[in-house]
């Protein structure tokens, strides 16, 4: 049986970053909370917490946190079952930064009004949140990636539409005729961070050419559209937030009619919750309304 009192001090560790700000979210000194956290080492043989600034988890401890989160998640849905309860565990979720800007606020915000429960949520790449579920730091995740996860279910939710836009004076100065290939390879390019290849597979499937252009990271989708109206670079913009900037003329797109899809799931852990239950209604509705 695992000590749970001596797994919330480590997983308030990991969680607050330091055993400081554990102690205060536990309301324990922080010497009571490095004596269960070196205890529980002890017991079981193992380092659960690498020290530093801030503190992070071994591999071990991370799988033990997900199993308390888990834990935490199910005794949270008996107290839901009974009444309100304020010291409720926030559903931690995976969503790429593109779903968050356009579809999964309007789901997000349902969620809130419908079961009162906060969201915790984890930013990452489309083709990447799913690994946040496969290890263990979230219970579901909007995703690109397809591929099964143990002991979740997928659900297809439709596809975010993207087109290849610029600002006119950047069309001008990088093509200033008919777009070509080596033009393409010289422009600058917007990526959200080096694992997002959306540019580069847009570039295959126009110009049949592997992008090798210099680029700019940038973890954001609405400076995505804020340096391309700049004319810093071009990028792929979810056609949602683009189309009013094409409209007024802000942004133009550097090959009309050649958009492409980006297919989204939601995976879900097969845990009996129904604040999860809950969440995944209002996912798939608020996609099936905005999603292609």
């Amino acid at each position: 049986m695992l000590d749970y009192p001596a797994l919330a001090a480590v997983a308030a560790v990991i969680r607050e970053g330091t055993f400081e700000r554990a102690a205060l979210s536990l309301g324990i000194t922080p010497s009571a909370v490095s004596q269960r956290v070196r205890g529980f080492e002890e017991r079981l043989g193992a380092i659960l917490i690498i020290r530093g600034q801030p503190c992070h988890p071994t591999e071990l401890g991370r799988k033990l946190c997900a199993h308390f989160d888990r834990v935490r998640l199910l005794e949270t849905d008996l107290a839901i079952r009974k009444g309100p309860d304020p010291s409720r565990a926030p559903l931690k979720i995976a969503v790429n930064a593109d779903s968050l800007a356009t579809w999964f606020l309007e789901a997000a915000r349902t969620f809130g009004h419908t079961a009162g429960i906060p969201l915790e949520l984890t930013l990452d790449d489309e083709a990447h949140t799913a690994d946040r579920l496969r290890s263990g730091e979230v219970v579901a995740a909007v995703t690109a990636d397809a591929g099964p996860v143990q002991g979740c279910r997928t659900i297809p939710l439709g596809s975010l539409r993207y087109a290849a836009c610029a600002s006119p004076g950047f069309v001008a100065r990088f093509f200033p005729n008919n777009m070509t290939a080596a033009e393409l390879a010289e422009a600058p390019c917007l990526r959200f961070d080096p694992r997002d290849g959306l540019q580069a597979r847009w570039a295959r499937e126009v110009l049949d050419i592997e992008l090798d252009a210099p680029s700019y990271s940038v973890a954001s989708t609405h400076a995505f559209i804020d340096l391309a109206i700049a004319g810093l670079a071009w990028g792929m913009q979810p056609v949602q937030l683009a189309e009013p900037h094409i409209a007024a003329g802000r942004l133009v797109e550097l090959a009309p009619q050649t958009r492409i899809d980006v297919e989204l799931n939601w995976i879900v852990a097969g845990l009996p919750v129904a604040s999860l239950d809950l969440l995944t209604k209002a996912v798939r509705s608020s996609a099936q309304n905005a999603l292609f």
